[in-house]
């Protein structure tokens, strides 16, 4: 009689599971010993002993790879079965492996297996090393293929989501993206982390993009270019005559991103007395305007982005760590670019093509030695001063291609000392000074800020002015 056996090997163990296989064999004396092979090495196996149940095991669950038999009951000895029985898998999943195995197994009988698809063929009795190494070879193959297929198909979405501009195909982007396609279309609060200019709100905007509720408003708040006495007007919004500037009613940007997104960025700068009231709106999901008594429901999705560590921040006493916890339902961290420099040549390609259209310049591309310096560059900005470098070189370019002195990075690496203050302005000094204490933070303006003796707030706006 034909039978189905589960056999897992995931109970109380550690390792790390070494694929999920099909074994296909009319033999329950060669399962036995298939499976006293392979679940020590971590296997998890469904036991089969007919084709008919094979191809309903394979249409009805997902396998890393697939051991069959090629000779069943109705043919013991050409191999037939067993060929027809590769062909059908085939059909259902052509990439699937299928190594196939038969104690009369001969050249031209593996020569018509692989051409109809087998990825490998063993002959009974097998060498349990050989059989193992074909099993570890195709199986992790096989789930390689499939993982840069499905970061493919999340690529795929989240640049149709209305966000060209997220360009991530580095091997360091692809745990974000695989979390944003993930979370995207859920309502969950989304801290995002990461250095200066690393892109958090083009994650901001693409994780909208992909939620339910992308028909409806993303409100954006620099919060570190908030004065602390207007901040919760700001965010609340305000009645006529609550202070002495308070002419008319204003709407606060909680009630304008009721129903869409509320966008935090610099979410670290908040005051901490004013911490205990956003952390109210995210709890009861209810506030009042400033000067107002009258309570309001308001329905948002927050995210929030910071380039501080907020736990240390919390040990020092300038957050909350309870506002923390509703903030960071889901944190996403963005490398560095120097840590995915693979993208720097489509990220500059689509700043060219930007600033190219903007400023009504036919520019093709850029030189091998401009990649090239652009490659080797450290970007403490990150993807933000690349962004600047580009459009800077748009407007130098007197070609048709972007050439390595266009960019300005060889006067960037200059020293101090080979600089000649006498023909600069005290903003091209400032901007100087600030990127090089940036430069030593790694691109953490908190630390920068403490270096220049400057609050994050002032050393945030002056990075905006320009354009660091």
């Amino acid at each position: 009689m034909a039978e189905a056996v589960m056999v897992s090997d995931a109970k109380g163990s550690d390792r790390k599971p070494a694929g999920k296989l099909l074994v296909a064999d009319d033999q329950p004396h060669i399962l036995e010993a298939i499976r006293l092979l392979l679940k020590p090495e971590g296997y998890d196996l469904e036991l089969v002993r007919t084709p008919a149940l094979t191809l309903e095991a394979i249409a009805h669950e997902e396998f890393d790879g697939v051991l069959i038999d090629l000779n069943y009951e109705r043919d013991t000895t050409s191999g037939q079965e067993g060929l027809e029985l590769v062909a059908r898998i085939k059909e259902i999943d052509a990439q699937l492996p299928v190594i196939v195995m038969t104690a009369w197994g001969n050249i031209d009988l593996a020569v018509e297996a692989m051409r109809r698809g087998a990825s490998d063929f063993i002959q009974k009795p097998w060498e349990n090393a050989r059989l193992l190494s074909v099993l570890r070879t195709q199986t992790e193959l096989y789930r390689s293929q499939r993982r840069m297929q499905r970061l493919e198909a999340e690529n795929r979405l989240l640049r149709t989501s209305g966000a060209p501009d997220f360009i991530a195909s580095a091997p360091a982007m692809r745990g974000v993206v695989e979390m944003m396609a993930r979370i995207g279309p859920s309502d969950a609060n989304v801290l995002i982390t990461g250095e200066h200019g690393t892109g958090k709100e083009v994650v901001a905007q693409t994780l909208h993009r992909l939620s339910t509720r992308s028909d409806r408003a993303i409100v954006a708040v620099n919060t570190g270019a908030l004065p602390e006495g207007t901040f919760e007007s700001e965010l609340f919004g305000h009645v006529k005559g609550a202070f002495t500037d308070a002419r008319t009613d204003r709407i606060g940007r909680f009630e304008l991103a009721s129903g869409g997104t509320l966008f935090l960025d610099e979410i670290a700068n908040i005051p901490v007395r004013q911490q205990a009231k956003l952390l109210r709106v995210l709890e009861t999901g209810e506030m009042e305007r400033v000067g107002s008594s009258r309570t309001q429901k308001v329905n948002v999705r927050m995210l929030s982005a910071t380039n501080a560590d907020l736990r240390a921040e919390c040990e020092a006493g300038r957050f909350r760590e309870d506002l923390l916890f509703r903030l960071n339902t889901v944190e996403i961290s963005l490398p560095p670019l120097r840590d995915r420099r693979e993208d720097i040549p489509a990220l500059a390609a689509h700043f060219l093509a930007k600033y190219a259209t903007r400023y009504r310049r036919q520019l093709e591309g850029f030189e091998a030695n401009a990649l090239q310096q652009m490659l080797q560059y450290g970007w403490p900005g990150n993807v933000r001063e690349l962004d600047h470098t580009v459009e800077r070189a748009v407007l130098m370019a007197r070609g048709t291609r972007i050439e390595a002195s266009n960019l300005g990075l060889q006067a960037q690496h200059r020293s101090s000392a080979s600089q000649s203050l006498d023909d600069m302005s005290l903003e091209a000094v400032e901007a100087i000074l600030i990127r090089k204490a940036l430069a030593r933070a790694n691109g953490n303006v908190s630390h920068a800020a403490d270096a220049l003796g400057l609050s994050r707030g002032a050393l945030y706006r002056r990075i905006e002015k320009y354009g660091l």
